[in-house]
C-alpha cells in the first residue's frame, strides 16, 4: 500500500486518515488471499514507529505465519516464539505452538515438538491437532504404539478425523499389528477425502499388505495419478507391481 497525496487535481483536499495498523490489514488481506510473498513484503515494509504493543504483536504473529507459509522455517521461529512467550491471546498461542511444533518436526527436532505440545497439554488444552501432531512425532521416533495410542485418543475427541484414521491405518498395515482394522481405517479416511494421494497410497499399502495385491496397485496407481512425484508412492506401487526399487 501507498500513500497517496492527499491532494486532487482540482486541488481539493482527499486526505485520509492513516493509522499505524492500516499496513497490518493490507498484509492481513493478502495473507488471507494466500498471498504469502506480496504478505509478508507488506508486513516487512510497515513503519512500526507508531505502533502500539498490541499491534506491534500482531506484526510479530503475522511475519512468524507468513514465513512458515514460505517454508522459511528458521525465519519463522523468532517471530512465533515471541508470540508464545508474550502469552497474549490464546487462540494465537495455541496456533503458534501447533506451527512451532510442525516446523521441529519438518526440521527433525522431534524432542522441541513435543516439548511444546505437551505445554499445551499441561495448560489443559485438549485438541484433535495436539494429539495427532504427538502421534507423528512419535511415528518418527519408531514409537509405533505410542503413536497409535495418540492417534486414538484424536478418535476419541473426534471420531470422523480422517488424519488420524489414514494415519493409524497405515501403521497398523504397515507394521503388520491390525491388517484388517487398518483396511477399514483407510477406507473411511477415503471416503472422506476420495482426491486425497496420501490416503489412497494408504490405501494401497494396507491392501498389499493383506495380500491383495491387485488391489493394491489399483489404488496406488490412483494415489500416483494425482501426486505423480510423490517417491513413497512411487516405492510402494513399485513393490507392489514387483518392480525392482
Amino acid at each position: 500500500m501507498t500513500q497517496q497525496s492527499g491532494v486532487d487535481e482540482s486541488g481539493t483536499s482527499d486526505e485520509k486518515e492513516y493509522r499505524p495498523d492500516m499496513k497490518i490489514q493490507d498484509g492481513v488481506n493478502l495473507y488471507r488471499m494466500k498471498e504469502w510473498e506480496k504478505s509478508l513484503k507488506e508486513f516487512l515494509s510497515a513503519d512500526t514507529s507508531g505502533f502500539n504493543s498490541e499491534e506491534k504483536m500482531e506484526l510479530t504473529y503475522y511475519l512468524g505465519l507468513c514465513y512458515t507459509k514460505l517454508k522459511k522455517y528458521e525465519e519463522a521461529l523468532p517471530f512465533l516464539e515471541q508470540v508464545v512467550v508474550s502469552g497474549n491471546e490464546i487462540l494465537r498461542v495455541f496456533q503458534c505452538r501447533i506451527t512451532l511444533a510442525y516446523i521441529y518436526i519438518i526440521t527433525k527436532r522431534v524432542k522441541m515438538a513435543e516439548y511444546e505440545l505437551t505445554k499445551l497439554q499441561n495448560s489443559g488444552m485438549e485438541s484433535p491437532l495436539i494429539y495427532n501432531t504427538l502421534a507423528y512425532a512419535a511415528w518418527l521416533q519408531k514409537q509405533n504404539k505410542n503413536a497409535i495410542s495418540l492417534y486414538e485418543k484424536t478418535l476419541e475427541i473426534d471420531s470422523g478425523n480422517a488424519t488420524a484414521m489414514n494415519s493409524m491405518g497405515f501403521i497398523l498395515a504397515d507394521t503388520g499389528l491390525d491388517v484388517m482394522r487398518a483396511l477399514r481405517l483407510c477406507r473411511k479416511a477415503v471416503d472422506t477425502r476420495p482426491q486425497n494421494a496420501a490416503y489412497l497410497d494408504s490405501l494401497g499399502w494396507a491392501y498389499y499388505k493383506s495380500g491383495e495385491i491387485l488391489e493394491a496397485r489399483t489404488w496406488l496407481r490412483r494415489a500416483l495419478d494425482i501426486s505423480p512425484d510423490e517417491k513413497e508412492i512411487q516405492r510402494h506401487l513399485k513393490i507392489a507391481a514387483g518392480e525392482p526399487l
